[in-house]
């Protein structure tokens, strides 16, 4: 039996470090995934700045469960250098953050080509992260994400599976995958199962698009957490990023989102987000 452990992306709340710690404590969370702070990235902030986050975590009870990072968002065409050296910063950033997870992911796709034609490219490119992660303890946790390599169930296990190594693991998003048209339970699940490192909770409704509080839309949310309850014999993460409306940042990491006529995000939407996983996951036990 898993004992699952609430987190979230909580500049879905509020773009200040401040008010996301205090939402999340209201709610009775007390971790985080940090992607966005002040309107900027995390991998964007000095090491020292980043220490003054930590601080704040510390002296609030927060832990970071992952850190939310960008890494692996960019074109398969664009220059890889640079990016690899901000993954080095990244890796840096976790090591302050204490925290064991970095989430990424596996670069843009060019529109309308076979993303098997990039596939060389992508495994070099993560082969390069993977050798800068060597030693760390850090685990690189892949999201699958529409618009990238990794969009489907098989090639996010190509990813993992090619790179062959502990730390290269995945994070299950039922709601990308219903964006890809891709069937999350059992198929996606069963396939990528024994490389779940934790969960995003996000679901979406099959015809439309259209992301929904979990357990209202098709991504089978219910079905994987039982799953996965009876799977795992440890702490699992379940981390929030509901994207129930817009908030600062969401247009740079959703590129194809229409954003005007989507109502703002904050506390109360995120607080829906919370009620409805609570509520599956008084089903499961």
């Amino acid at each position: 039996m898993a004992k699952f452990l609430l987190s979230g992306f909580a500049d879905e709340i509020d773009t200040k470090l401040d008010v996301q710690v205090k939402e999340l404590k209201r709610l009775g969370i007390d971790r985080i995934e940090i992607r966005g702070v002040n309107g900027k990235s995390i991998i964007d902030y000095t090491e020292e700045e980043t220490k003054e986050f930590k601080k704040l975590f510390d002296d609030e009870g927060i832990t970071v469960s992952a850190l939310g990072s960008p890494i692996g968002k960019i074109g398969i065409k664009d220059p890889f250098s640079e990016h690899l050296d901000k993954f080095k910063h990244t890796i840096n950033l976790a090591g302050i953050l204490e925290t064991d997870y970095i989430r990424m992911f596996s670069f843009y796709m060019p529109e309308n080509e076979n993303p098997d034609k990039y596939r060389d490219e992508v495994l070099e490119r993560w082969y390069g992260f993977v050798e800068a992660a060597k030693g760390t303890g850090l685990v690189l946790a892949h999201e699958n994400e529409k618009g990238i390599y990794g969009d489907t169930a098989q090639r996010c296990l190509d990813i993992i599976e090619s790179m062959n190594v502990s730390y290269v693991r995945a994070v299950f998003d039922p709601a990308n995958f219903i964006q890809c048209h891709e069937e999350t339970y059992p198929k996606a699940y069963n396939m990528l199962a024994p490389y779940i490192s934790y969960m995003h909770i996000k679901d979406a409704i099959l015809d439309t698009g259209e992301v929904v509080p979990a357990g209202y839309g098709d991504g089978k949310i219910l079905e994987i957490i039982k799953e996965l309850d009876s799977r795992v014999d440890s702490e699992m993460v379940l981390s929030l990023e509901p994207h129930l409306g817009s908030f600062e940042g969401l247009a740079g990491l959703e590129k194809a989102l229409n954003l005007s006529n989507m109502e703002q995000s904050g506390p109360g939407k995120f607080e829906l987000a919370v009620t409805a996983l609570r509520a599956i996951l008084k089903e499961v036990n």
